[in-house]
């Protein structure tokens, strides 16, 4: 397989220093225009600050690219052809060199063979609401790749009780950064409980090496819950998202185009307050990555 590094992530690579893998769908499919290449250089720049390298993942011409410039970040936001491609389209990317914006799915798979053991997003898929039989490939591909992805849940607009049923019967270890309960994306409770409580990177990285040196094959989700500032009550949140999968039933709109649909009426029933809880938490979240990632380079060092 295939990858071309940046020249910073591959020296971090090379010579053991901290990196975290970045997702790109959030830049062509997540937020809108400009709010997408600003969040993108914002979480590559909390990843800097606390120590580590980021390394934003994409597909480029059928190539996986790990370790982004400012020119590609701004072509996967600005451009109307960038794929959103799940691990389905991986084959099909590279063999018709297609552009493509990685999902949760597809960065963990291509980090975890680039060498990279900590990956930040905002919120993995799940179990979609209403038909549990549409299960995001993120989950299958988390039971299946030993990797510490940082995120604040799955997001709000699945079955969270579902999901997290899943997780647990598939082996995926839930820890809730200084928290007690699984967030719930846009608010900072769900109802569900973790698996373990941690209060520092330190400790959510001995929990990483040890499933490594189990020989575990399955990821570890670090829930981090969405900066207190930016919480949407859960009681709204469920009555936005109530009207929002309304609108899409009506608009007969399914399948990969449903979950930047959902967020995209959840911004404007919102004015706003979701898009701008969505990019706290992914900077929050790039932060906290980093100072994982840095812990984890020092166990191996």
């Amino acid at each position: 397989m295939h990858i071309t590094y940046s020249s910073e992530v591959r020296e971090a690579i090379d010579s053991g220093r901290p990196a975290v893998a970045l997702e790109s769908t959030v830049i062509a499919h997540g937020l809108p225009h400009p709010d997408n290449i600003e969040t993108a250089l914002r979480c590559e720049a909390a990843v800097r600050e606390s120590g580590a390298v980021p390394a934003t993942v994409a597909i480029i011409g059928g190539e996986f690219r790990v370790g982004l410039s400012q020119d590609e970040i701004e072509f996967l936001a600005a451009g109307s052809d960038i794929r959103k491609a799940s691990t389905r389209d991986l084959s099909i990317a590279v063999a018709s060199k297609l552009n493509c914006a990685t999902t949760v799915s597809t960065t963990a798979f291509i980090a975890h063979r680039a060498g990279i053991k900590v990956f930040a997003t905002g919120g993995i898929g799940g179990v979609h609401r209403g038909y549990a039989a549409d299960i995001s490939a993120d989950l299958p591909t988390l039971a299946q790749t030993p990797i510490t992805v940082v995120c604040s849940g799955a997001k709000l607009i699945l079955d969270l009780a579902a999901t997290r049923e899943w997780l647990e019967t598939h082996g995926i270890a839930v820890l809730g950064w200084q928290c007690d309960e699984m967030p719930a994306f846009y608010s900072r409770s769900s109802g569900s409980p973790v698996d373990e409580r941690v209060d520092s990177a330190h400790h959510a990285a001995k929990i990483a090496a040890a499933r490594d040196g189990l020989g575990m094959k399955q990821a570890t989700l670090l829930t981090v819950p969405v900066p207190v500032d930016f919480e949407l009550p859960r009681e709204v949140m469920e009555t936005a998202i109530a009207d929002a999968l309304g609108r899409a039933d009506s608009l007969s709109i399914g399948g990969k185009e449903i979950t930047p649909f959902l967020l995209a009426e959840l911004t404007t029933i919102s004015d706003g307050k979701t898009l701008r809880a969505n990019i706290a938490l992914l900077e929050n979240n790039a932060r906290i990555a980093g100072c994982v990632a840095s812990e984890v380079a020092n166990m191996f060092r």
